[in-house]
């Protein structure tokens, strides 16, 4: 078994624990194990965008120092908006010694951030370390006959430094799921912003940025849209919604899973790992009329 260090974040301890707890199983299936950092804390979850900001890049910083304490030097999160935090702020430090030494005086009661810890999202682990081949090869529930739509957002492909693949024309969720079985429906809007946090003081705006993503994926044939990051499947089911979360699963939708729920489902995890009963638009309809789960 292959470990690797791994970042939950806050959001997968909470309402995206189906995220952590599917992926946590699929890759067991493929001989890996994500090895929870010990002492982890929140990553900051909003990159700063001033360039003085150091206090911001304290809170990924600590993490870093928790992965070089296991000696280790690579770092796996899930979450698109933490990888995004933890990548960039990776960079920041890497870019100018004289900010990492000025963090590195604040935080006195830890050891020193010698640098050179590399940020990895999931999906770049699956594409470039595990590899679909190997992937496909361990594929017992094959996606025959699904239609599946890949949600990118904004923070797996922006800004370009960072970015997991092309930020105009990405396809590693594409791969992954043409080797799993099933067929990846294209749509432009894969790559635009859900509405992100306008969804709490501005709903409208979010409501129609949904409004645009999950009709471009209907009228493609979608069965379902998937995600890597909880704010954008959070944006994604409740705008689909009528009202109100009393109003679960009241109507006919397309349902919001992460990409670790079916690449856990095609590997043949056992259902109680999936984490299909914290979707706000239950997937296992579709799934066991498309594939037969």
């Amino acid at each position: 078994m292959t470990r690797i260090p791994y970042f939950p974040g806050c959001a997968l301890k909470d309402q995206a624990a189906g995220f952590e707890r599917a992926a946590r199983a699929a890759l067991e299936k493929l001989g890996w194990e994500l090895a929870e950092l010990p002492r982890w804390n929140c990553c900051g979850t909003v990159y700063s965008l001033s360039s003085d900001d150091l206090m911001r890049h304290v809170a990924p910083v600590r993490n870093f120092i928790r992965v070089q304490e296991l000696g280790e030097e690579k770092l796996v999160a899930l979450c698109a908006m933490c990888y995004n935090t933890l990548r960039r702020s990776s960079l920041f430090v890497a870019e100018d010694p004289e900010r990492l030494r000025r963090i590195n005086a604040f935080m006195d009661e830890e050891p020193d951030y010698e640098g050179g810890v590399e940020v990895l999202h999931l999906l770049q682990l699956l594409r470039d370390e595990i590899g679909y081949e190997e992937i496909e090869a361990k594929v017992e529930r094959p996606l025959y006959g699904l239609r599946v739509a890949p949600y990118y957002g904004c923070m797996l492909l922006r800004p370009r430094e960072v970015g997991i693949d092309d930020p105009d024309r990405p396809e590693v969720m594409e791969l992954l799921f043409e080797y799993l079985g099933a067929e990846a429906v294209d749509s432009p809007h894969k790559v635009e912003c859900c509405g992100a946090y306008q969804t709490v003081s501005n709903p409208w705006i979010a409501r129609e940025r949904v409004r645009e993503i999950v009709g471009a994926a209907a009228r493609r044939g979608a069965d379902l849209i998937v995600t890597s990051c909880p704010l954008c499947t959070y944006n994604l089911e409740q705008h689909q919604l009528p009202n109100t979360r009393e109003e679960k699963g009241a109507r006919n939708g397309i349902p919001v899973i992460y990409f670790t729920q079916l690449l856990a489902f095609a590997l043949g995890v056992q259902d109680e790992e999936l984490g299909f009963e914290g979707a706000a638009i239950d997937p296992r309809p579709v799934l066991a009329q498309r594939v037969g789960g």
